[in-house]
């Protein structure tokens, strides 16, 4: 995966700003960033329920990894962009956007896709 393919894939989604803060891409909605890719475009973090994420990184030690102990409070977790299929990025990016849109704006995105 390179940056450019999370952009695309970001900047589709409604709401979306792009901003480089300290080297990293990040990309959010209003104050909430939701998807940030790493100065070297080696790591992509996204936004990841707190209580699934162990299991995540449980499932695929290689591909996903926790975040730094300061980061662990938020919702976020590493995933190892070299190892992620486009697939995979697509779904990572879409449902860490659909944690900080309201729910009537993801539904208005994402059903016209999905029926």
């Amino acid at each position: 995966m390179t940056a450019a393919q999370v952009r695309a894939v970001a900047m589709s989604l409604p709401r979306t700003s792009e901003h480089l803060i300290y080297d990293h891409i990040k990309f959010r909605v209003g104050k909430i960033v939701y998807v940030s890719i790493s100065p070297d475009e080696s790591t992509l973090g996204f936004g990841f329920p707190k209580e699934e994420r162990a299991a995540l990184v449980a499932s695929e030690p290689a591909k996903f990894a926790m975040p730094r102990l300061s980061d662990q409070r938020f919702h976020w977790v590493h995933a190892r962009m070299a190892m992620l299929t486009p697939d995979e990025m697509r779904e990572l990016v879409t449902d860490a956007w659909r944690m900080v849109v309201p729910k009537k704006v993801a539904a208005a995105h994402l059903s016209p896709r999905e029926s």
